[in-house]
């Protein structure tokens, strides 16, 4: 007479497999998780660039008016100068589409009257990117406060 267990072989996982199995995908995205934030900020700081650029245009367009620059951007301003929303940000700021950046400006070279320069600052997760704060030029110039290289912030 033969022993005849009472459950089939091969049925299910053993403790050991499951917890190797674990182990690997915690190994994955410990490597994952960190690319994918750097993907995400590097996706929102196209917001700020375009919104830098946006801003310049209007700087660009009040310049052919008045022959000055301003650092009022903010439409609710007493001038309402580039006809801007501000909602949400500082006094004379506005920000990006996504409100991942705040814009400001100010006067650069010699003076507003004929350059002006604008800084996207991060918000809230975007604080965490290397490139810190953006800046634009009227004289185009780019520029960033933080340690990652131009060329990749740009």
């Amino acid at each position: 007479m033969q022993y005849a267990p009472h459950r089939k072989a091969g049925l299910g996982f053993t403790l050991i497999e499951l917890m190797i199995t674990v182990a690997i995908l915690a190994i994955i995205v410990s490597i994952a998780y960190p690319s994918y934030q750097e993907q995400v900020r590097k996706s929102r700081r196209a917001d700020g660039q375009s919104m830098l650029m946006q801003v310049m245009q209007a700087q660009e367009r009040h310049y052919t008016e008045n022959y000055t620059y301003t650092t009022d951007l903010d439409s609710s301003g007493d001038a309402g100068e580039l006809g801007l929303d501000g909602s949400g940000a500082s006094a004379g700021n506005v920000l990006s589409d996504e409100e991942h950046y705040e814009i400001s400006a100010a006067a650069c070279g010699g003076g507003i009257g004929e350059c002006v320069q604008l800084t996207a600052t991060p918000r809230k997760d975007q604080a965490n990117d290397g490139c810190g704060n953006l800046t634009l030029d009227s004289t185009g110039d780019k520029g960033r406060t933080g340690s990652t290289p131009l060329e990749q912030c740009w």
